[in-house]
């Protein structure tokens, strides 16, 4: 690739501190998997970060922000009448870096990324789960509403609520 070692060792130490890649002293690196049980405590830490980022996208939306939300929502619900839910997902994942970049905490969308690249392969797994697809799209509904109202306490519960019933869901999956 035309790379030093030095840069290819640099590189691996840092998806290494980022919880993607581990190492195996005289074998090298590896991706690293993450288990169901460790996906759900991730969604927990998300819950907490992203409640206080919608609760700023609350208090910051403009309205332009807020339609642009709606119509995230809107083609979300689209998507769902025509079945095409892992659509739907990838329009979850832009409802939410949405909210994100609204509350304009760069240390949170940081954070939530590094937790968010850890759960790559739990990313279609809930929203496929029978009935979940309606469940998450009212739980997104409230959020947008309590963002469009202003009201960031309820937009916070509003997300806690959202994705501790993700959380839930990828539990309920494990047990099954």
């Amino acid at each position: 690739m035309g790379v030093s070692r030095t840069i290819i060792r640099a590189a691996l130490v840092r998806l290494e501190h980022e919880g993607l890649v581990e190492h195996e002293r005289h074998r090298g690196a590896r991706v690293r998997l993450v288990s169901q049980d460790e996906a759900v405590e991730i969604l927990d830490a998300r819950a907490v970060l992203e409640g206080l980022a919608a609760r700023l996208a609350a208090e910051r939306a403009t309205p332009e922000d807020v339609e642009d939300l709606k119509t995230i929502l809107a083609d979300m619900q689209r998507l769902r009448e025509a079945d095409d839910l892992l659509a739907v997902s990838d329009e979850n994942a832009k409802l939410h870096r949405r909210l994100l970049a609204i509350s304009g905490h760069e240390t949170a969308a940081r954070l939530i990324g590094t937790l968010n690249s850890q759960m790559v392969r739990f990313q279609y797994r809930t929203i496929l789960l029978p009935g979940r697809s309606e469940r998450s799209f009212a739980e997104h509904a409230e959020i947008i509403a309590a963002v469009a109202a202003g009201d960031g306490a309820r937009a916070e519960t509003a997300m806690r609520t959202h994705l501790s019933s993700v959380a839930n869901a990828l539990r309920r999956q494990t047990r099954d």
